[in-house]
């Protein structure tokens, strides 16, 4: 099944109903939506040669054209490799390079850039602010998206590549159709009357759960300012009404920050869906006291898109659970679509409660690497996908997050995982943000450090950092050095990058 189809079918029965919108303006019913798409879609066969299976990529700031772009590359049978607006344009080449894509779809500065690099030079590129761009949509149109097998790949995700090349992740309709039906079962439930907020990229999360709302034949929504501002959404929510978001962690702490300061309650805001990084309990905990019941929290990987775990909006809110703090650490419980289990080296389940790796199996799990059977067999074994995160679950089935695995720190012998310190620093009023890594030493094989980023004003004090920490875990997980930054390296998808922080302590060295 072609996902197009759910455009189709959502401009069948809505025709005149508001389908994408740049702030509260209306840019295309889903009448028009639909027509774009297909005339597009005519273009990119005609104009470009583009065929069944055929790669085009999207390499651009969130915008309606966009989500059309999309649409018209499913409609005529073919991949999209959509980037990541935040990357280097020379990045953002070699994506375009390894995925062999015949045509770029960009825009403004985006468009420069990438024609400046080389191994993208020569390939045909369509600027969606041309007049040219305007015409497709008047084009001798597809009739309708050409049929697709559940195993054909729609979308060509490259992960974020914190460590080496990004690995080209390759989703199939069939993922797509599993994770867009888990979410209503799993996440939340979507209606026609809702809209969807592209404050994070559209080539990542929040343009994964287009599908959702493209289905429901519900609003699309690009802010004017094309990305993530806290004043935005608070002005936009209580106008538009039932409004949805994807958003990263630092994106809610940021909201909650300029909500409180200007007086705004959640008006307006119907769900916001948070992961991609670790939310900390006291960050959650303040979000609900101030915007309220709103919030679902997933865990999902590019491999296993949105799809692994969720903590509903009811036990968010639960405080009557006697362990509710602790279920509101964790990520949840299994979605509906997977099975998963954490597992030592070889893959054997571990008891509940010991530290180990996550695992899953289902449905939305990848086809694979784009032309990388290495990394496919080593990551994919007997269907299961081998996440690389380590963590635990109760004899419940909330699993919890420790590290990444290669983010255990060894001291002394024991293990140390970087967000149980994290966590406790985190509760220190002084302390912003905070990443903690491990520094090799002669003696102990490695140590605990911690950078951190301190509230505005707030003064340099390892001394009461370090009672912060010993009134909640033991003596030796406590960082045997503080670092105090402006910042936190972080990557195009606000994941901080604990390679810098380890290379800064490197030269330390």
């Amino acid at each position: 099944m072609n996902v197009a189809l759910w455009l189709k079918r959502a401009a069948q029965l809505y025709p005149q109903a508001p389908a994408l919108l740049k702030g509260e303006g209306v840019v295309a019913t889903y009448g028009e939506f639909y027509r774009r798409a297909r005339g597009l879609a005519g273009a990119l066969q005609t104009r470009y040669g583009i065929g069944e299976g055929e790669r085009v990529a999207i390499f651009m700031a969130n915008s309606t054209e966009y989500l059309e772009v999309m649409n018209a590359v499913w409609i005529a049978g073919a991949t999209v490799v959509p980037i990541n607006a935040k990357l280097h344009p020379r990045e953002a080449a070699w994506i375009i390079g390894n995925s062999g894509a015949k045509l770029i779809v960009s825009a403004g500065r985006y468009l420069a850039e990438i024609s400046n690099e080389t191994s993208a030079a020569g390939l045909p590129v369509i600027d969606v602010n041309s007049d040219a761009y305007a015409g497709f949509y008047d084009f001798d149109a597809v009739d309708e998206p050409l049929r697709q097998r559940h195993g054909d790949t729609a979308w060509l995700f490259y992960t974020s590549g914190t460590t080496g090349r990004p690995k080209g992740v390759m989703l199939t309709h069939g993922n797509i159709l599993a994770m867009t039906l888990t979410y209503f079962s799993s996440v939340d439930e979507a209606s026609h009357s809702d809209c969807t907020l592209y404050a994070a990229p559209i080539s990542h999360g929040a343009g994964c759960y287009s599908f959702v709302f493209t289905l429901r034949a519900a609003r699309h929504v690009v802010p004017e300012s094309g990305g993530f501002d806290p004043g935005e959404i608070v002005a936009l929510a209580p106008r538009l009404k039932n409004m949805c978001m994807f958003a990263a962690p630092t994106m809610v702490r940021r909201l909650v920050t300029h909500a409180k300061s200007a007086g705004y309650d959640g008006e307006g805001l119907k769900t916001v869906v948070y992961g991609g990084g670790p939310m900390y309990v006291a960050d959650i905990i303040e979000a609900v006291d101030v915007l309220g019941p709103r919030f679902v929290q997933i865990y999902g990987q590019g491999e296993s898109p949105m799809t692994i775990t969720a903590l509903s909006r009811e036990l968010i809110i639960d405080r009557t659970h006697p362990r509710w703090r602790e279920r509101l650490g964790s990520v949840g419980l299994a979605q509906s679509s997977v099975e998963v289990v954490v597992a030592d080296e070889d893959g054997k389940q571990v008891p509940h409660g010991e530290i180990g790796e996550i695992l899953v199996y289902g449905t939305p799990v990848m086809k694979g690497y784009w032309e990388n059977e290495a990394a496919t067999r080593e990551t994919i074994r007997d269907g299961w996908l081998r996440t690389g995160d380590m963590g635990t679950m109760d004899e419940d089935g909330f699993v919890t997050l420790r590290d990444r695995s290669k983010d255990m720190i060894i001291s002394g012998g024991t293990n140390i995982y970087p967000r149980e310190v994290e966590e406790a620093l985190l509760t220190h009023p002084s302390v912003a943000q905070v990443s903690v890594v491990g520094k090799p030493d002669p003696e102990w094989g490695e140590t605990v450090v911690a950078f951190v980023v301190l509230e505005g004003g707030a003064q340099e004090d390892d001394a009461a950092l370090d009672r912060c920490c010993l009134e909640q875990i033991a003596r030796f997980k406590r960082p045997k050095q503080y670092v105090y930054l402006p910042d936190l390296p972080k990557n195009a998808y606000g994941k901080v990058l604990k390679t810098e922080l380890r290379h800064m302590l490197g030269k330390d060295d």
